[in-house]
């Protein structure tokens, strides 16, 4: 027999569940949707929101009389934006040199300052829709996956981390100049590879320090090492079997052109990608991405150094190039993932400065709707999380931002117009009323 004391305390844990039910649940009206994995915009969809993931999505869904509702019907609602390149861990002034700077943060800089300036960049990319960002190194030794777990503790605020943690390069990574004494400093940025078994062992130590994703250095310009085919096959083949991806810095046509031979999934920069290659990037489904600036951003850039980019000779040809590169790379079917790239201060917030990238890849030719498809579902598929993040379906997370503004007829204004960003399911910025 149940006494009255029992009786009550169950009815109190009953009506709270109840309650707690209600408040983590959530319905969005949006008046413009973007389906990002058939890269569509829709009209009048409703958001089910339950705690941090979405319940579904439709036209007709029935909203209880005492939900929660967050009108988003004057805006266009999308995925939170991913970031698939990003330093968040260094940073230096335009007319810094990098390998000073470089061993200047190592030795002189204490890595605990270095991690909470780290916290500031981060918290930047939500105030901008980015809710997602792929950390490629130049972070420590793990700091990156130090940050990325305060994050996800509910420590600090910032977007979703997926870490690489160290560089896997060979000798020198890419800080040139180090006498042959001081090498052993270059080993707390970069894992330097020294042999096909060596690169196993380094995979084996990025997975038990919690690394998301490898990257290698496929070349370490100014540096003229590089990684073997077969350790960076190794490093392939290591990583794969533990369900992590390989993404390859590359500035040279003949280093990425190695890179898919041994497999990798994705290529960062890939500056002179030869046709042929790209062709093999398409037939391999390898990634790339294209961390191209504006020309408002290189003028500041160079401005922020003295300089004049009038007086700049080769400043239209890279330019003209870049666009080229991309337009191309399109043409032939190769998957484009919206990464940035900068770590440079040109006195603005880090995440303003990734929002460069939507500026340059439409300069470049794109449209808009393939943009917003490479800063939202594609960036996801690059991470094989295509069901989790750059998409607003059932079981995914809630991360969805909103914009002001017509996507297809004023591109730049509205994709720097971010009015809503919730990331798993709570809301960081709201400034639709």
């Amino acid at each position: 027999m149940v006494s009255i004391k029992s009786y009550c305390l169950l009815l109190f844990v009953f009506l709270t569940t109840i309650i707690k039910a209600q408040e983590n649940e959530k319905f969005i009206l949006a008046g413009s949707f973007y389906d990002s994995e058939q890269n569509i915009l829709l009209k009048d969809r409703i958001i089910h929101i339950d705690g941090n993931e979405i319940i579904d999505v439709g036209k007709n869904i029935k909203i209880p009389s005492d939900a929660k509702i967050i009108d988003l019907s004057n805006y266009t609602v999308l995925p939170g934006l991913i970031d698939a390149h990003t330093h968040v861990l260094f940073d230096q002034e335009p007319q810094d040199d990098f390998a000073e700077h470089s061993i200047t943060t190592l030795v002189l800089k204490n890595q605990a300052l270095r991690t909470l300036r780290g916290v500031k960049r981060a918290e930047s990319y939500l105030d901008v829709g980015i809710t997602s960002i792929k950390d490629l190194g130049n972070s420590g030794e793990f700091l990156d996956v130090a940050l990325r777990n305060a994050i996800n503790e509910g420590s600090i605020e910032g977007p979703r981390i997926f870490a690489a943690g160290q560089i896997m390069s060979g000798p020198g990574g890419q800080i040139y100049g180090v006498q042959k004494k001081y090498q052993e400093i270059i080993d707390e940025e970069y894992r330097i590879i020294k042999s096909p078994e060596d690169a196993i062992n380094a995979v084996r130590e990025h997975i038990n320090q919690g690394v998301d994703l490898i990257k290698i250095c496929a070349d370490n310009l100014p540096n003229n090492t590089r990684l073997t085919v077969p350790e960076m096959r190794a490093i392939v083949q290591t990583a794969h079997s533990n369900g992590l991806t390989v993404t390859a810095h590359s500035i040279t046509n003949h280093s990425a052109w190695n890179a898919i031979k041994a497999g990798v999934d994705g290529i960062e920069h890939g500056f002179f990608l030869a046709d042929s290659t790209l062709n093999l990037m398409a037939d391999k489904n390898v990634f790339l991405v294209p961390t191209e600036n504006s020309r408002d951003y290189m003028e500041a850039y160079y401005q922020l150094q003295g300089k004049d980019p009038e007086e700049i000779p080769w400043l239209d040809r890279y330019m003209n190039d870049m666009q080229d590169r991309l337009m191309k790379a399109i043409e032939k079917d190769v998957m484009i993932v919206a990464g940035s790239d900068n770590y440079s201060d040109i006195q603005v917030p880090r995440g303003v400065s990734s929002q460069d990238m939507y500026k340059a890849y439409y300069e470049s030719g794109m449209k808009p709707l393939n943009i917003l498809q490479s800063a939202t579902y594609l960036a996801a598929k690059s991470l094989n999380k295509q069901d989790e993040i750059g998409v607003l379906k059932s079981k995914s997370y809630a991360d969805i931002i909103a914009l002001k503004g017509d996507i297809n007829k004023d591109f730049l204004s509205s994709i720097e117009n971010i009015v809503f960003v919730m990331k798993d399911g709570k809301i960081d910025v709201d400034k639709s009323n």
